[in-house]
């Protein structure tokens, strides 16, 4: 067992990893060559999907900064992947000092990356949990010790429920997380779509991986914010949700869709 709860062998690099994936479409240099080899099929079957991912996280660092900016000052970010600065609490703290963030994730190297982004003060934790167990991560002893889910949060669930096929029921997932928040919380989602075009060949490649891609239409998306209030402009591709720069190249293409919602009393 290692020094963050999980033993060696539970890594597993036999197959591509989704954040991983990710990461190396990103730049990044957390992955391995399992997933390079996906992340260069992903592009020859979708060729936006290098600035889409990065739209993608753009419309996260906005929708952060926005929600922060209204006064919400705890942040549960489900499915956070693999580092990549700006993070979700360097992105909050360019807003307000006094911010907690706690990440969840369930790839023990995504858990150990991140773990090195902790504060001493206990202003940020990371939980080895997955997101088709809602309860064990709204009970979480670390998730418990950054949030109090007596005030709002902040519900991220960027780019992370494409991963859940329809039998685990994401819907119900996101109402028992939904009804765990308090008025005044924030949902901020994204989920990738093959609206736009025939995105068969990029679900292939994840089929390979130790998690499938399940793209959904803009209705389908639109469902799971039920219980919240949908703040302008709704549903709508990541880049141009409230865009403070112009939108990339090609951004017509990208197949992620992004909405940002707001739990009433």
């Amino acid at each position: 067992m290692g020094e963050n709860g999980f033993r060696a062998q539970e890594i597993d690099t036999s197959k591509p990893h989704p954040a991983r994936i990710y990461d190396y479409l990103l730049g990044g240099k957390d992955n391995y060559e399992v997933d390079r080899q996906a992340g260069e099929q992903l592009v020859a079957a979708a060729p936006e999907a290098r600035i889409g991912v990065r739209a993608n996280r753009a419309f996260l660092r906005r929708a952060v900064r926005h929600v922060v900016g209204t006064g919400v000052r705890q942040i549960l970010d489900i499915g956070t992947g693999l580092p990549t600065s700006p993070n979700v609490h360097e992105t909050a703290l360019e807003v307000a000092p006094d911010i907690r963030v706690a990440y969840v994730d369930n790839d023990p190297i995504v858990h150990s990356h991140a773990g090195a982004l902790l504060s001493a003060e206990g202003t940020t934790g990371i939980v080895l949990a997955d997101l088709r167990d809602p309860r064990a991560i709204l009970e979480a002893p670390d998730v418990r010790a950054v949030i109090d889910f007596d005030e709002p949060v902040a519900l991220l669930l960027v780019a992370v429920l494409h991963f859940l096929a329809d039998a685990d029921k994401p819907q119900e997932i996101i109402a028992t997380l939904r009804d765990a928040l308090a008025p005044g919380s924030h949902l901020i989602l994204s989920h990738a779509t093959g609206d736009f075009a025939d995105r068969s060949g990029a679900a292939a490649v994840y089929r390979k991986a130790t998690a499938s891609m399940n793209l959904r239409t803009r209705t389908e998306i639109g469902r799971f914010f039920d219980g919240f209030e949908l703040l302008d402009p709704g549903v709508t591709q990541v880049p141009f949700w409230r865009p403070d720069t112009p939108p990339p190249p090609r951004s017509h293409e990208i197949g992620f869709y992004g909405g940002v919602a707001r739990k009433s009393g």
